[in-house]
């Protein structure tokens, strides 16, 4: 068997704090929320909560813009809280995660500040500063969210700075030692507070493939995607062989990588002497998106095709790394709102895909609300949603010259907003996430879809999760769970997704019918038992069995 890791055998539980519980009224969620909640943590069985960022930040993204990697934001509290909730689940044996964004920082941030107002400062090199052409950027490069890639400098003529995200998350330098010392010392300084390892954002972008004049445009707006140019470039590698030896090396943490490995560089990345433990491979989530990234053209996708997905990156993986492995998080909108329409939304698909998720080979990450079910939100107006993307897609898709009413209904289905309504707790006063004006709205189906419910329901979607994570964490299962290989099975049957997960002489078959018909299958001649089924009563006679509409199971032959 290989290495046993305590970062394999883990459960992560992603956080949104400003989402998931507000302890002071203020509508926001906070630190001492989620201490409040470390209780609730610990019964569901996971054992490490990825925190989204907490950082001091404008939140002109959600925080994932920067500007002070040493302070907490003071909506979620201090400093102090935050060493408090690491130190109160360590005692619960669950370990903290925090997010690392290390591609750009806030506009905010003194470094950046001191940049603008000082042309000879030295963090004037730790941004993209560059003279423009003619008064024009220096390409024509097309960020993330829209637009020019590059900002004009305020008060210095011909002079623009970098920013593959917004305007207001100027891309850091990483050509510049100076500045790469100044974040493997903040690095240190986190790991050194007792926290578990990191989440690392966007880190195939740190490597510049700098052109300067017109590129061939990809689009009418005379602009080139960015990502041709700064995604994975050549050189990158030594940049993170760097980061690793001077940081994540010195400590027994996990390293999960937001990373879109190419097939034959997942040795280098998160091979057993890669850069990262883990990378999350976005293919199976990002399944409605077309290429070009616009949301408002979802895609004609097939469960054939979702389910070649999911056993291709299993398996792949496996061969040579180790996988993070998801169906939520907070830059999605809620998987069984992706995956199912209309009355196929219901309790039976969201735990065939929790049943699908848990049966993967790769430490898995279940989203705040995913284990009771929570769905995506339905608002009036574009203007209630908060997430920048979602404004940018529904501007796009306008542009594009589509019907304001199409374009509004398939962008907020994808809106990253969907993830981010406040955690539902009970059936009192905003769901239980606060006592004051939450700062976005509380899904309606609280009523009926809240922790307090589900969690005297033996049957409810949150009593089935905690089934599965026990499966895997606490049972005799959990080494064929956790370490075993993954073996595809019935992959050309229509709609049924299905794989083996075997160790030794142990073997588990994970069987989902991915479709509203009953469907029938041959397991062969070994005799197996029913471990986990999303019904009441399995139809397996001798080595036949029968599934009902989205039925999942799974099996063991000892």
């Amino acid at each position: 068997m290989e290495s046993r890791k305590w970062w394999k055998e883990a459960v992560i539980y992603e956080v949104y704090p400003r989402s998931f519980q507000d302890s002071n009224g203020d509508g926001i969620g906070d630190i001492r929320g989620v201490i409040s909640r470390l209780p609730y943590i610990k019964e569901f069985g996971a054992n490490t909560i990825w925190l989204c960022p907490c950082y001091k930040s404008p939140w002109s993204d959600n925080g994932y813009d920067i500007a002070d990697y040493y302070q907490v934001a003071p909506e979620f509290g201090t400093n102090e809280d935050l060493y408090e909730l690491i130190e109160k689940a360590r005692k619960y044996d669950i370990k903290i995660l925090l997010d690392l964004v290390m591609n750009h920082t806030s506009d905010e941030h003194a470094w950046f500040q001191e940049a603008l107002k000082n042309p000879d400062s030295k963090y004037r090199g730790y941004y993209f500063f560059e003279k423009g052409i003619d008064g024009q950027p220096p390409n024509n490069w097309r960020s993330y969210f829209g637009g020019s890639a590059w900002e004009p400098v305020p008060g210095e003529e011909n002079m623009f700075y970098l920013h593959a995200f917004s305007k207001k998350m100027p891309d850091l330098n990483w050509e510049n030692p100076a500045m790469r010392e100044e974040l493997y010392t903040m690095i240190n300084w986190w790991l050194d507070k007792g926290i578990g390892g990191f989440r690392i954002d966007a880190i195939l972008n740190i490597k510049k493939n700098m052109v300067y004049g017109t590129v061939e445009p990809d689009g009418d707006d005379g602009l080139t995607a960015i990502d041709k140019y700064i995604i994975n470039q050549p050189g990158i590698g030594a940049l993170l062989s760097e980061l690793k030896s001077r940081t994540f090396a010195n400590y027994d943490i996990m390293t999960v990588a937001e990373a879109a490995v190419p097939d034959e560089q997942v040795a280098e990345f998160i091979g057993p002497d890669g850069y990262f433990n883990m990378s999350f491979d976005f293919r199976a989530a990002d399944i409605d998106i077309p290429e070009t990234g616009e949301w408002f053209k979802p895609t004609d996708w097939t469960v054939n095709q979702l389910r070649d997905i999911f056993l291709t990156v299993q398996t792949q993986v496996q061969n040579a790394g180790w996988g993070a492995v998801y169906l939520e998080n907070h830059d999605q909108n809620r998987s069984v709102n992706k995956y199912f329409s209309g009355s196929a939304v219901n309790d039976v698909t969201k735990k065939m895909l929790g049943t699908i998720l848990l049966g993967f080979r790769g430490t898995p990450v279940i989203y705040q609300g995913e284990e009771i079910g929570m769905e995506n939100i339905e608002l009036d107006s574009i203007d209630q949603y908060s997430d920048i993307q979602t404004y940018h897609q529904y501007q796009a898709g306008i542009q594009a010259g589509l019907d304001s009413g199409y374009v509004y209904k398939t962008v907020t289905h994808r809106s990253r907003d969907n993830s981010r309504t406040p955690m539902q707790w009970d059936q009192g006063k905003n769901a239980g996430f606060t006592d004051g004006a939450p700062w976005f709205p509380v899904n309606d189906n609280f009523v009926d879809i809240n922790v307090e419910r589900e969690r005297n329901n033996k049957d409810s979607v949150y009593a089935y999760y905690k089934s599965l994570v026990a499966l895997r964490t606490d049972s005799r299962y959990k080494d064929v769970l956790v370490y075993g290989t993954v073996i595809p099975m019935f992959d050309k049957m229509d709609n049924i997704v299905a794989y083996r997960r075997q160790l030794d002489n142990q073997e588990l078959q994970i069987i989902a019918n991915f479709q509203e018909n009953e469907a029938r299958l041959e397991l062969g001649a070994e005799k197996f038992k029913v471990l986990l089924s999303n019904y009441e009563n399995v139809d397996l006679a001798n080595t036949k069995l029968y599934l009902k509409p989205y039925q999942a199971v799974i099996l063991a032959n000892f």
